[in-house]
């Protein structure tokens, strides 16, 4: 039995005769691994060639897709421009399993690599234990694809000795250590490494550098309440909808909610760059993705754009925000069923998309932040200008959204545009960094006080029964969500989301216990209030 990894090669020659330039030709059964993607993970493909007598044929079978078909021309081509032979033969590609579908430009190389062995231009035994990918241009040179960094831990853990990709996905499947990697400019230049058994390792590539807090929360004037949160937010993992008249400066707290954030942990580094990498858009020499992901749809997107879809499936606005944060701006401009498919990912953290015969799990954890004005013309409450939106508009408006919905988001904080005059001096003496720092030190704690829960990262994917358990509820914070229960104000989602906000704020203030206070600003919050950091008036309105 050949060993793991090897190119397999039929026991007996069968001798063709003689091709051009006189080299005899022979028939081979030649079989090379690669690998294919599902979700953000891969599966591992073997690509079987075989070159028989006959009529001249290329034949791709094993389920491909368009671009698979299209191999052909490219492989074809890049051999010939690369001084390789095309044999007249009856050629036969086959992807196995053949029972999957096959998408993508990454079998171009494993292909070509075949038909030199299945040809005898290549020994068979130069490929053991190795997996390749790459496309072909039409010159020989290999270019990127797409999931190199899933590929590179298939195939760490199916233990091959080398993985080919091109060079511009070294950076990405470099990632992934303990595997050895070779990335040659061009097809000619592998296949003569290959000769030689000797793969040479690429030249170390520098990581990604995240740029530290491009836009701060200093350049925010006034605004107070709605900075304190997005820092309760941004330390618990906290769902935010802010409210409030055109340019009273929604957009811009949004946008500065990713500079507060901690950095990804290794894991959940990992797991954004995958992500990044299925979906294409890690650009060149692109490595660890630190910094967890912003991403700002466009109100007009459809819902598969925003979950995920297609054929294959792939990652939509959520997946790609995962780890990072999900702004729907303007966001009762959205489509109702669009806004309403959000409700399942953000409870699960996941996103599913069944097609006949598969599912395919994407991962879905963001941070949501909304932003809308409070009525069709916007200004609403605003002392400034007067609204001309008759009640029953205003009432429609606002149903764009739904209960089941906006009872996901724990804080709901009203934003009321700042006087022009003040712009000029006004400026704020916190620091994107100095509130980074209070949020680093709160997730510290909520990763040490879940460390024994899986999947459990934040306050905000704490389970209730845990909380109530454990969660260091004293008697006077009980007895006012108690009391606010008893008033029609909470949900019994809402209570607990209550109590998960709550216990965020206690861990910035450093309590080990929640307390009336941190239950008061939770509520107000959750209410819609906009009280700067003072527990009084919530206190005294459910007394």
């Amino acid at each position: 039995m050949s060993p793991p990894g090897a190119v397999r090669q039929l026991p007996a020659w069968i001798r063709l005769g003689e091709g051009a330039g006189g080299h005899a030709l022979y028939g081979v059964l030649a079989a090379v691994h690669s690998a294919a993607l599902v979700g953000i993970d891969a599966y591992s493909v073997t690509v079987e060639v075989d070159a028989a007598p006959g009529l001249p044929q290329f034949a791709i079978v094993g389920l491909p897709a368009g671009a698979v078909k299209e191999s052909r021309e490219r492989v074809g081509a890049a051999l010939a421009n690369t001084g390789f032979r095309l044999p007249p033969r009856r050629i036969t590609v086959n992807l196995a399993p053949a029972d999957t579908r096959k998408e993508g430009t990454a079998f171009d190389l494993p292909i070509a690599l075949g038909i030199l062995v299945a040809t005898g231009q290549l020994p068979a035994t130069s490929l053991d234990g190795v997996m390749a990918l790459g496309e072909l241009g039409l010159d020989g040179a290999l270019r990127a694809v797409r999931g190199a960094l899933p590929v590179a831990r298939l195939a760490k853990s199916t233990g091959r000795r080398a993985l080919i990709v091109p060079p511009a996905n070294v950076a990405e499947a470099g990632l992934v250590g303990d595997v050895a990697l070779a990335a040659p400019e061009t097809l000619h230049a592998l296949v003569e490494e290959l000769r030689a058994g000797v793969l040479r390792e690429p030249p170390a590539r520098p990581r990604l550098v995240i740029p530290d807090d491009v836009d701060d929360l200093s350049d925010v004037a006034g605004q107070e309440s709605a900075k304190r949160a997005l820092e309760i937010a941004a330390a618990g993992g906290h769902n935010v909808l802010l409210t409030g008249p055109p340019g009273a400066g929604k957009t811009m707290l949004a946008r500065r909610l990713p500079g507060i954030l901690p950095a990804l942990t290794e894991g959940e580094a990992l797991e954004v760059t995958a992500v990044h990498s299925v979906a294409g858009m890690l650009a060149s020499g692109c490595a660890l993705v630190r910094r967890g992901p912003f991403r700002a749809p466009h109100h007009t997107i459809s819902d598969a754009g925003l979950i995920g879809g297609g054929n294959p499936p792939r990652p939509g606005e959520v997946s790609l925000a995962h780890h990072g944060v999900l702004f729907l701006d303007e966001v009762l401009e959205f489509r109702r069923h669009v806004l309403e498919a959000l409700r399942q990912p953000l409870e699960d953290g996941r996103v599913i998309i069944a097609r006949a015969g598969h599912s395919v799990a994407f991962p879905a954890r963001v941070l949501l932040v909304g932003a809308m004005n409070p009525c069709p013309c916007g200004y609403a409450g605003d002392a400034s200008r007067a609204c001309v939106c008759a009640i029953g508009d205003i009432t429609r408006y606002r149903g764009r959204l739904s209960g089941p919905l906006i009872d996901r988001v724990d804080l709901r904080v009203e934003v009321r545009a700042v006087a022009v005059g003040s712009l000029a001096c006004a400026r704020s003496a916190q620091r994107s960094r100095e509130v980074r720092q209070r949020v680093d030190a709160a997730r510290l704690v909520q990763r040490t006080r879940f460390a024994r829960l899986s999947g459990v990262e934040c306050n905000a994917r704490a389970p209730g029964r845990w909380l109530d358990a454990h969660g260091g509820l004293a008697e006077d914070g009980h007895r006012l969500l108690v009391r606010a229960a008893e008033r029609g104000a909470l949900t019994a989602r809402g209570y607990h989301r209550t109590v998960r906000v709550a216990r965020t704020i206690a861990d910035l203030d450093e309590e080990p216990g929640i307390h009336a206070p941190h239950i008061a600003e939770a509520l107000r919050f959750r209410l819609g209030g906009t009280a700067e950091h003072t527990v009084a008036a919530p206190a005294r309105a459910l007394t």
